[in-house]
Formats: C-alpha cells, structure tokens, sequence
C-alpha cells in the first residue's frame, strides 16, 4: 500500500510539472504568430489489484497536445487568401480610377475643350485666333491621352516587378515548409508518433503566409507531411521536395510577362486564370482583367476621335480654299508574333470600320494541315472566327498575311492598344482647319416659285466622290417635276419632285422644299470663297456625340464617360467586397482563437491548479514517507 502511495505521489507531482511547464509554454508564446496554445494529455494508471478489488497506481502523461480545430483553421486560410486578393486588387485599380476620372487631368475635359473650341472655329471660320485655339486644346487632348497611357504603362511595368517578388515569396515559403516536413517526419519518428507541436504551428503559419501570396490548399499525409498544391492542383509541396513557380515571357504577347510552373524536368506555364487568390492572383487578374482592357478602350476613344475628326476634315476645304488633310495620326493595330512561331511570316492589320471595333484584343493561328485557313480567337470571350482565306476584315479589323506561315503559328493582333500612345497632331497651321464644306447649293435669282435648296452635305465615308465639285443643275420642267445636267452619271428624262426628299448625285446629298415653279432651277456647285463658312466644322462639332461606336450606338464622350463609369464600379465593388471579406477574415480569426488561442487569465487558473495539484501530490508523498518511517520504527 505505501508503495502505490508513494508511486501514485510521485505521478502526481511529474504530472503537474509537466502541467506548469506547459501552462509557461503557452503564456510564454501568447504573442506568438500562429502558435497554438497546448495541454498536457493525462490518463490514469492501472491499479493494482488487492484482496478488495484494484486501487489506484497514479497518473500518467501520455503527451501534449495542441488545441487545434482543422475546420476553422482551413477556414481562415480560404478567407486570408480572398481578403489579400481583394485587398491588393482594390490598391491597384485606386490607382487607375483617380487617374482617368481626374475631373482636370482626366481626359474627359480635354475632349470636351477641343470640340467646344472647334464650335468656336464653326462660328467664326475666317477667325486665326479661334483656330489657333482649337489647335491648342488639340495638342492638350492628344497630351492627356498620351499621359495617361504613359501612366497606364508604367503601372503595369511595375506589375511585372510585383509578380516577380510575389512569385519569389511563394518559393521561398515552399522551401521553408518542405524543410519543416522534413524536421516533423523525423520528430514523429523518433518520438514515437507524439508530433512536435512548435513545429507544426511553425509550418501552419508559413502556409497563412504563404495563402497571402497565393490561394494553396493542403493535405496531411500520415507520416505528419504537409502537401501543399496551387493553381488548378500543382503540387508545390510534397514530403521535402519544394516545386518551384517562376516569371517568363509570354509565348503570345512580348510585352508581359506570364506564372510557369518549374519542376527539376521541365518549365511548363500555368493557365493564368487559374492562379486564383493571394497577392499573385490579384496582380493577374488586375493586369489582365482591369490594366489591359482599360488600355484597349482609352486607345478605342482616342482612334474613334482621331480618325472621325480626320475622315471630316478630310471632307471638307481649309482656309486656302483647299481639300483638307488629316489632323491627327491614327496607330495602326499593333501585331505580335508567337515567340513560338517556326515559320517567317507576317501579319499587317489596318482599321477598316471604327463603329465594329471592339475592346478586345484577338489572337490569329494558322491552321493544320498547311492551307486550311485560319482560327481568329477574340481574346475577351473566346469567339472563334473560321478564316478561309487572308485578307479579310473581323469586327472592323482588315488582316493580311505574308508567306511563309507554318501550322501552329500565332499572331496576337491589339487593334487599339497603342492607339492613345501614339496619337498626334500632324499640323501647327490654323488654316489647315477645313471648317467649309466643299458644295453649296444655290437657287437662282430668277425663280419665282417657292421652292428652297438646302447647302448640301458630302456623303461619307472617304474616299469622295471625283465629281464632287462638279457643278449640277436641276432645273423644273413642271411643278412636279425636274431634269438634271452635270450628274455623272448622266440622268435621263425627268425625276419626280417629293418636297424635302435626298437629291443625291456626285457624292452630295442635298434636299429641295416648297413649291418650285416651271422653269426654276437650283444648282450644287464647288464652294468658292468660302473662308466665312463653318459648315464642314459644325460637322466635326458634332462627332463629340455622333454614336460612332459598337455599330452605331456609343459616341466618343460616352465612350469615355463609359470608360470612367466601369473603373468607378469596380473600384467601389472591391472597396465594399474587401471591407467585408476583411471583416469575415478578423470574425474567423477570433472563432479560431478562442479556441487554439492562448487566454492569460485561463492559463494563470492553471498555474494556480497545477501548483496547488504539486503541492498536495507531494503532500502525500510526505504522508507516505511518514508511514513508512513508522513500519521501520515497528522493528526496532
């Protein structure tokens, strides 16, 4: 009996030792990322029988476990990575939305400024000053397009700077946890299957850290190996082996740059998209869903005014009483070849219809077997276009391609990413303004009838019409109808008269009102002298609002008005999604910590339980001790 006291004493004792050091673990970490607040695991031991039945022998601690909860711990992972995401999707498009929808350095002033100062060249034609000063709030909208895509570039330069120090990270957390596999594989072995639990905290917090990266997802093996796998299920981790991710050129497009996955045979690259969560999805999908596109429609709204101001200037005489000239320059689509390309041939692309030109950029593959065509693939939804042959013009986009194309080939075709980057002002002369138009309708001052000739406007789209400035005349062989001489080509016998209908010969269309008398006439000749006439400029006034775009249905200023509307959204989206997604990642988290997270005030109960449990153990150690001094004092 004294023998299972003083055992059960001793148990006793090593048991709240082992209580107390723990309990010190635990408040000696409270402030220790990701650590995870343990607890000794005690059982008792069997009894010893006696004539009576069993009594007790002690105590025994049969490990230190941690407080672990697997479900909210891969909770707070899920939500770490969204909120990282979010969070540094949100930093970057501010950057973006604060540049273009800058009500001063935007460029939605400076298109306005120009066509209010071309209203102004419309109004008074003959007038240097007012020309000079369309001219100036010209250069001023072609530097604001010009900024802001300089802008634009240099962000998504230093993109690739911020991929490559995220891909970094990535590795070396990889590295790191492969190492700690290794240290917890032996621990467990050598301690007989009880896990090191510092060691295990330690590799749970790298997996956190490495979920701000990029999302990863990981599965427990049973000799207590993590494996941890990214994307659409690489393995980035597995036993002591780290995988490595890793920055390349991108195969399709020279300008960036693309995540592969590096294994010790080969470098394979990830689907992009797939790259989900984390710091690296966010500057992925920033680049590639919010950068580049936003890119393509400032380039969209530059080429539509750049290349709709020129078609009607060129539609027009300048001040010299001469056809005017364009006065801005217009990029032309911007074409890359595959890096992977074996073949030599080249692809030109031209705009050929600003109204079907889309944001999107396109990639052109030359078909297997040789001479089967080609697969026109618009980038932004993934529609396919069969090509038989080249040239031929897609969504307002004219394609041509030289000799020496190989099946499998590619062509990234961009058609408006270049287009604010390049555009300019090809003169500095107020007269080269074609503010009159090249016709005028006149009647004679002989009619005695009622009817009224409209100036007339030059029918669009260039090239116009070699005849032109022929002079026509329509004269009333009734009152219900007319001949004309001058048309080319010729028109024979009478028309009939519709009060207010189209006259249309020679590139013009003008309209005739009233009641004309018999033998009135009215004529469409070349507009001489006409430095006093604005109406050619009254035209490009109105391109600001002319539904230009999207066939017909958008103008230049609600192109950008659209523009800014899109990045406003989606930075309003992320800012409210982040807020909350940071909120449900700090609930989690504390769910968590109640849990696996070390409470001072409960520790120190323990250290008070654990001190008062060593004390009474040994308490009756003394007890036992004093009885058996007693059985030895029986025998002397």
């Amino acid at each position: 009996m004294g023998s299972n006291l003083f055992t059960s004493s001793l148990s006793g004792m090593n048991s709240a030792q082992l209580g107390l050091a723990t309990t010190q673990h635990n408040i000696s970490n409270a402030n220790t990322p990701g650590f995870t607040r343990q607890q000794t695991v005690q059982s008792s031991l069997s009894g010893a029988q006696f004539g009576g039945g069993f009594i007790g022998q002690g105590v025994n601690v049969s490990g230190i476990k941690r407080i672990y909860d697997q479900f909210l711990s891969t909770q707070v992972l899920q939500e770490q990575s969204q909120a990282s995401y979010l969070t540094s999707y949100h930093t970057a498009i501010m950057q973006v939305d604060n540049l273009i929808a800058d009500p001063t350095a935007g460029a939605a002033p400076a298109i306005r400024d120009f066509f209010s100062a071309m209203n102004g060249v419309s109004n008074t034609p003959e007038s240097i000053p007012a020309r000079q000063t369309m001219l100036s709030n010209a250069q001023f909208a072609v530097n604001r397009f010009q900024s802001i895509d300089q802008r634009l570039t240099s962000i998504s330069n230093g993109l690739t700077g911020q991929l490559t120090g995220s891909v970094n990270q990535v590795n070396m957390y990889a590295t790191q946890i492969a190492a700690l596999n290794g240290n917890i594989k032996r621990a467990a072995a050598a301690g007989q299957g009880q896990m090191p639990n510092d060691l295990m905290d330690q590799r749970d917090q790298l997996v956190t850290q490495l979920n701000q990266e990029i999302k990863a997802t990981t599965l427990t093996q049973p000799d207590g190996t993590m494996s941890v796998f990214v994307g659409s299920g690489q393995t980035l981790v597995v036993d002591e082996q780290a995988m490595a991710l890793q920055v390349v050129q991108s195969a399709l497009d020279p300008s960036k740059v693309d995540v592969a996955y590096k294994t010790t045979s080969a470098t394979v690259v990830l689907q992009q998209s797939a790259l989900q969560g984390g710091n690296l999805g966010a500057y992925l999908n920033f680049r590639d869903q919010t950068l580049e596109p936003l890119r393509n429609e400032l380039g969209r709204v530059a080429l539509g005014m750049a290349m709709s101001v020129n078609q009607q200037n060129q539609a027009g005489l300048d001040l010299t009483g001469k056809a005017g000239a364009a006065l801005f320059t217009v990029a032309a689509p911007r074409v890359d070849r595959g890096a992977l390309n074996l073949g030599t041939a080249t692809v030109s692309a031209s705009i050929a219809d600003i109204g079907a030109i889309t944001t999107s950029d396109y990639q052109l593959t030359v078909n297997s077997p040789a001479g089967s065509g080609y697969k026109m693939v618009r980038l932004s939804d993934k529609f396919v276009t069969n090509v038989p042959t080249l040239p031929q013009t897609i969504d307002g986009i004219t394609l041509n391609i030289g000799a020496g194309g190989l099946p499998g080939d590619s062509f990234l075709i961009r058609p408006t990413a270049n287009a604010a980057r390049d555009i300019a002002l090809t003169t500095s002369d107020p007269a080269a303004i074609a503010a009159a138009a090249p016709i005028r309708g006149t009647s004679a001052l002989t009619n005695i009838g009622s009817g009224v000739i409209t100036p007339g406007v030059v029918n669009m789209p260039l090239p116009l019409d070699p005849n032109l400035q022929a002079t026509v005349t329509i004269a009333f062989d009734s009152a219900t109808t007319y001949t004309v001489t001058g048309a080319v080509p010729p028109v024979v016998g009478s028309v009939p008269y519709v009060a207010g209908a189209n006259v249309t010969y020679n590139g013009w269309t003008t309209q005739i009102t009233g009641t004309p008398s018999v033998n009135d006439t009215f004529t469409v000749s070349a507009n001489t002298n006409a430095t006093g006439d604005g109406r050619n400029a009254l035209l490009m006034v109105g391109l600001q609002t002319k539904n230009i775009f999207n066939n017909g249905t958008t103008g230049i200023q609600a192109a950008y008005s659209q523009l800014v509307g899109n990045v406003g959204a989606k930075t309003n989206e992320l800012a409210v999604t982040s807020l909350a997604q940071t909120s449900m990642l700090n609930e989690s988290i504390k769910q968590q910590q109640s849990i696996q997270g070390v409470n001072l005030d409960e520790e120190a109960a323990n250290l008070l339980r654990f001190q008062r449990a060593y004390e009474a153990a040994a308490k009756a150690l003394q007890i036992s001790n004093t009885m058996f001094d007693a059985v030895l004092a029986l025998g002397r």
